[in-house]
This record gives C-alpha cells, sequence and structure tokens, in this order.
C-alpha cells in the first residue's frame, strides 16, 4: 500500500503570515457587517446562537460580532468562528480580493505524489471549507482535486493523539501509513502518539531561528516539501 500524505496548512503548505496578516484581519473587519447583513441566514443563525450562548446569552449581534473579534485577535480556534470565517473568506476569494499564498515547493510535490497514486489530505484548524476555498484559489491555480480528504477540529484538538487516530480510522487506513506533515512540534507529537510517521516543516520564512535537533522532538526535519522522503 503506496503511504498517504496528511498536511497542515499554515506554516506548512501556506505561509503564517498569510493567515495572519491577510484572511484574519480580512475577516475581523468584515464580521460587524457580514452578521448585520446575514444574521438571519439558516447557516449563520445556529453559529451566532451558539456564541451567545457560551458568552451568557448575548442578544444583541453587535455584542456577538465583538467578541468574535476578540476570538480572532487571540487566535482562538472555536468551530462557529471558523466556520463564519469561512463565509467570509469565499466572498474575498470569489471578489479577487486576494489569493492564497502557496509555498513554491508545495504545488510540484503535491502534483508528484498525485501522480504517483499517493493519495492526499488535508488536517488543519481552519474549516473544511475554509480549507477548499484556500486550495482552490491559490497563486498557482486550483489545487483541489488533488486532494481526497480534508478534516478540521470536527475530529478533535491537533494536539490529542485520539484525533489523528480517529483521522486514520476514517481514511480505512494503518495509522503508520500516514505521513503527517507540520511546522508544530506539539501536533506532530500527537500524530506519533497515534502511531503517524512525522514530518516537522521548519521553514526560514516562518521560523528565522532553525529549530535544533532537540527542539524537533526526534520528528524527521525539512525546511520544503522538495526534502520529503516518503518510504
Amino acid at each position: 500500500m503506496k503511504p498517504l500524505v496528511l498536511t497542515d496548512i499554515e506554516g506548512t503548505t501556506s505561509s503564517i503570515s498569510f493567515v495572519k496578516d491577510v484572511l484574519f484581519p480580512y475577516a475581523r473587519q468584515a464580521l460587524p457587517d457580514f452578521i448585520a447583513r446575514n444574521g438571519h441566514d439558516p447557516h449563520v443563525r445556529p453559529l451566532l446562537d451558539q456564541v451567545a450562548a457560551e458568552c451568557g446569552g448575548i442578544c444583541q449581534d453587535a455584542m456577538i460580532a465583538e467578541t468574535l473579534q476578540g476570538w480572532i485577535d487571540e487566535d482562538r480556534k472555536h468551530t462557529a468562528l471558523k466556520a463564519l470565517q469561512g463565509m467570509i473568506w469565499a466572498a474575498g476569494y470569489r471578489d479577487g480580493d486576494f489569493k492564497a499564498d502557496i509555498y513554491p515547493d508545495v504545488a510540484p510535490a503535491l502534483r508528484e505524489w498525485h501522480a504517483a497514486g499517493i493519495p492526499l489530505a488535508v488536517y488543519s484548524s481552519g474549516s473544511v471549507p475554509a480549507q477548499k476555498l484556500l486550495f482552490s484559489h491559490t497563486q498557482v491555480g486550483d489545487l483541489t482535486p488533488l486532494f481526497c480528504h480534508y478534516f478540521d477540529t470536527e475530529v478533535g484538538h491537533k494536539r490529542v493523539g485520539d484525533s489523528y487516530r480517529l483521522i486514520a480510522d476514517k481514511l480505512d487506513r494503518a495509522p503508520e501509513s500516514v505521513y503527517f506533515l507540520s511546522d508544530v512540534v506539539e501536533e506532530l507529537d500527537a500524530a506519533r502518539e497515534a502511531g503517524m510517521q512525522t514530518v516537522l516543516l521548519d521553514r526560514l520564512e516562518d521560523y528565522p531561528q532553525p529549530r535544533s535537533a532537540d527542539a524537533c522532538h526526534g520528528h524527521t526535519r525539512v525546511t520544503s516539501f522538495a526534502e520529503i522522503a516518503l518510504g
């Protein structure tokens, strides 16, 4: 059986700065108007009500918007926030306000692996719709046909081993046949605990100070997808 590649996005396929300096500010600025215009939409209302309930029963949408903006500032990994951000980013991509930044080494490697029959999947804290939006609007074209599965925090936290066990089960794969790629050591620790192969992306653009052997926790360290060797 060929290996399967499961990749993170931020800091792995795309620069941290794209997410932090482009996507997050765009969603933050757009949130109040988006909620004002779409607050009664059946796809939006349950998400807003979920936030309101968790915050003690907020009754005004303007206050919900302020709460969500605060969560963006905190980089909070909340399912409702991620879903709303995805809806806002969809408009930004559609209107051509930005294109997804992909490291230049990523698309060639993904295409090579796909052509070789190696399945590709994504696991990111961003919602699955947001993941698909990003990969369908990159500066090198639509990369979504290369991927067979997408996972977000609906399967669990990225620093918990059970999340990776569940992903392997959903992929109908033995964990040891899966290579998980990420720039976050704690995520790789969790994936390895679940039995997966792990590769640490240590990109100079995101991590100017290269991580030492001890800091890598024993994970294979590379600086680009071109260096990744799949067994």
